[in-house]
């Protein structure tokens, strides 16, 4: 990409889309191509071609999606696979149809089987069940996976994907009704310090480990493969070391000064035993990201904590 190439931030506004909008705008890039879900429904073919065909982008960073946590993705099943299937099929033609010179699309960790080996490898795709609760999601992102490996072989599209684990940072959503668990954490922790609360409730046994990546690294990643990856196979980007969601309640309270009590609603479900990432393809590469995870929601916190 150069410094004027047309480059199109699909999702600018949330909170992968905006971290890439913001790297690119430090490192010097300046014809961006941006849309609004009022001005342009990606759902609808008709519109999406349309927008193409007037703008002409060059490069496409795929980020547009509908996304939530387990509450959201289980009960409104129908809407999560629906929306993100139309979405990220209509994009990926329409780049193939206005020959977009390279696409990167952003998939989901959710994509591996619910119970794969640890640490999760990119040959882990496809060789056992998802995890129930947020399965619908999964199969359009191993979709869009798999458009893009297709058209990469039939028409000879230089469209790639990236498999992000779970991610926080600036303007992430706070929601507890679809939020995923770090910034639900980080709300209820702070909720219970403003209110001299005696208790915070986590859901589940707090025994499950997850890997947590700032987006701000991701957004790094993305241009890194940008720029010096153009093969079908798609490729994981990962924190790479994982916490129990119990020590990372523990360090969430930490950080933001709440002296009470964790307690667990063990009628709510854990989720996936286990979700840690082997990124060592990308390393091999030559990236690996700079943001701990302590730091990194610390930093967080200062940002949100008077908007909460």
């Amino acid at each position: 990409m150069n410094k004027d190439s047309r480059i199109y931030i699909a999702g600018h506004t949330g909170m992968v889309g905006s971290a890439i909008l913001r790297l690119l705008k430090e490192r010097g890039f300046t014809n961006f191509i941006t849309s609004t879900s009022a001005s342009t429904d990606l759902r609808n073919q008709a519109q999406v071609n349309d927008f193409f065909e007037r703008e002409k982008p060059e490069f496409v960073f795929m980020a547009a999606a509908k996304v939530g946590g387990i509450f959201s993705n289980n009960t409104y099943r129908g809407e999560f696979l629906y929306d993100n299937l139309m979405i990220e099929a209509n994009i990926i033609e329409a780049s193939r149809v206005h020959h977009v010179k390279k696409l990167l699309f952003l998939g989901s960790s959710c994509i591996y089987p619910k119970m794969a080996p640890q640490p999760i490898n990119e040959s882990d795709l496809l060789t056992g069940p998802l995890e129930y609760t947020n399965e619908p999601y999964a199969i359009a992102k191993i979709a869009g996976i798999k458009l893009c490996e297709t058209y990469h072989d039939q028409y000879g599209c230089n469209f790639i994907s990236v498999m992000p684990t779970n991610l926080y940072g600036p303007n992430d959503n706070y929601d507890l009704n679809n939020s995923h668990v770090l910034p639900a954490l980080i709300k209820k922790f702070h909720t219970a310090k403003q209110n001299n609360l005696p208790s915070v409730v986590i859901w589940g046994t707090g025994k499950p480990k997850r890997e947590f990546m700032h987006v701000d690294d991701l957004a790094n990643a993305c241009l890194f493969l940008m720029n010096n990856y153009d093969e079908k196979e798609f490729v994981n980007i990962g924190y790479g070391e994982d916490i129990t969601i119990k020590e990372l309640a523990e360090l969430v309270k930490n950080i933001i000064g709440f002296e009470g009590e964790i307690e667990h609603d063990l009628s709510k479900p854990d989720g996936t035993p286990r979700k840690l990432m082997d990124s060592s393809k990308l390393r091999n590469l030559g990236w690996s990201p700079s943001i701990s995870l302590e730091h990194g929601i610390q930093t967080v916190y200062e940002e949100v904590k008077n908007r909460l």
